[in-house]
């Protein structure tokens, strides 16, 4: 009794300076989508995770460049002046002037070879001695082709840093999705425990409103004589240890709040995070009814880390395959045709001897006589050819196929952990589910239970048939049914967001979805 007495002391004691320190904030009201929404918005882990699909997105184009056309542009005049050795060559100083001019295209193409297009044209003035056609002017149209046969050859090949590219930019999108699939999850945690925590303490407040009751209703009875006065002590005691239980409750609400404020990361939205969260969702009573091989389907073709485990699967056998093909002998085909064309301004000799040096007249020729039958294909030149090469480091290139299949294979017993443990995750996630909504029914049943035997007890109280002891037990009684039956629900509810989670559903749920841009 002694202990009681010093409990209410305490306890009436701490009650105003918890209630002074809880001053009334400005309340706010939030749904579970908003919540959401907001912490999306300012989770810094999604900010930067949203960087790394632009990063993976810009990888693929560079590597998707190399099929694209290379233009090459050269122009080059060049001017010489050398002493002469010879009257013959000239009378005082050799003189030169040149000009070139080329331009070409380079595209490589799928098979793993290269189509070049090439127009180059020159221009060549001296004044060197018996010449016969100064300046000349030359220009060849040149087409080339190569091809390797084993070791590079094919598509799969020539690819392959593209292939590479674009699966790390899938497994970069499953990443950012996995972070937003926890994100939401830890978002629905926090939401279910602060309306948990909420309603735990306004079932606290019932509680102790009934000991309340009960215990004016024992001080009216003693100032008539209708019971002795020491039963009002048994009230007062279950008043200050329900007392206590409120501020537990209330210290429950605030480290909710706070939680749920960080998770969200409210103060990124602006402005003050010094207000009453007050969640406007209720949590669903709905069952759920989902068989385990649906459940396993949906999982197998939405979980982000199945997805990310099969890409990055997809580049290890891309590179066992690109190790063993260079093993490969380096067997290449080379064939190129080109057409020359040459003009210029043609000197006439006397007796048509350029040694008598006596120049009795010209005709004239332009550059674009020589581009004409260049373009025309006047002259024929072709080539063609194998080059084989078997380099020593082809024992290196077979260790390091060694080492890609064995990732390779790694990898697949990876993968298939990975499932098993999946496949363990989804039946504990459907059982949760299952068999949390069995508890709620049950709960809820027990509850009712014991609102009518309280009800019931309250009655035979009123004629004297029972205690103020039995009738305080079955509050207690009662008040542990709505909590049970409370936590059974907010389970329930967490248990449907882990499901969804662990499906790889959560976001499609929620109607969330991330776009390119």
């Amino acid at each position: 009794m002694r202990n009681k007495r010093i409990l209410v002391i305490v306890v009436t004691g701490l009650l105003p300076m918890a209630l002074a320190a809880a001053e009334k904030k400005p309340a706010r009201s939030f749904s579970l989508q908003e919540c959401i929404a907001i912490a999306l918005r300012n989770n810094l882990g999604i900010q930067s995770a949203l960087l790394n699909p632009e990063l993976a997105k810009t990888s693929l184009a560079w590597a998707e460049e190399k099929f694209l056309p290379r233009f090459s542009l050269s122009i080059n005049r060049q001017s010489t002046s050398s002493a002469s050795y010879s009257w013959i060559e000239a009378a005082e100083k050799v003189t030169s002037t040149s000009s070139d001019f080329s331009t070409s295209v380079w595209q490589a193409i799928p098979s793993g070879g290269s189509l070049s297009l090439s127009l180059s044209s020159y221009k060549s003035e001296s004044n060197r001695s018996f010449q016969t056609i100064n300046p000349r002017y030359g220009s060849t149209l040149a087409l080339s082709f190569s091809q390797p046969l084993l070791r590079n050859f094919g598509p799969k090949m020539s690819r392959r840093d593209i292939v590479i590219a674009q699966n790390n930019k899938d497994i970069s999108e499953s990443q950012l999705t996995s972070i937003l699939l926890d994100t939401v999850f830890s978002v629905e945690q926090a939401y279910w425990n602060l309306v948990y925590a909420i309603e735990t303490l306004k079932v606290k407040e019932q509680s102790i409103a009934l000991a309340r009751d009960l215990l004016a209703k024992n001080k009216r009875e003693a100032e008539i004589g209708m019971i002795a006065p020491i039963e009002i002590l048994s009230a007062e005691a279950e008043v200050a240890t329900r007392e206590a239980d409120i501020l537990q409750a209330e210290i429950a609400v605030a480290n909710g709040e706070d939680l749920l404020k960080t998770v969200i990361n409210i103060q990124g939205e602006g402005g003050t995070a010094d207000f009453q969260m007050i969640p406007s969702d209720e949590p669903t009573k709905e069952a759920r009814e989902i068989s385990l091989e649906e459940a396993l389907k949906t999982a197998v073709a939405n979980r982000p880390d199945l997805e990310i485990s099969r890409l990055a699967l997809k580049i290890k056998e891309l590179n066992v395959a690109y190790a063993k093909n260079q093993v490969l002998p380096d067997l290449n085909l080379y064939a190129s045709y080109w057409s020359p064309g040459i003009s210029g301004t043609q000197i006439l000799y006397q007796d048509n001897n350029p040694l008598t040096g006596i120049v009795t007249g010209t005709v004239p020729g332009g550059a674009g006589d020589a581009l004409r039958d260049a373009i025309g294909l006047k002259y024929d030149n072709w080539s063609f050819g194998l080059q084989l090469s078997i380099p020593v480091s082809s024992l290196t290139s077979r260790a390091q196929y060694r080492y890609y299949k064995t990732t390779y294979d790694q990898s697949l017993v990876e993968l298939a952990a990975l499932e098993q443990r999946i496949f363990l995750e989804i039946r504990t996630a459907v059982r949760a589910v299952q068999t949390n909504y069995r508890r709620v029914l049950a709960y809820q049943a027990a509850r009712e239970l014991a609102e009518n035997k309280l009800a019931a007890e309250e009655k035979k109280l009123k004629v004297g048939l029972t205690t103020n002891y039995v009738v305080l037990q079955y509050q207690r009684d009662l008040a542990d049914a709505r909590t049970a039956e409370l936590k059974a629900l907010i389970d329930y509810n967490l248990a449907l967001a882990y499901l969804e989670k662990s499906l790889g559903t959560g976001l499609k749920a929620k109607n969330i979805r991330f776009s390119e841009g």
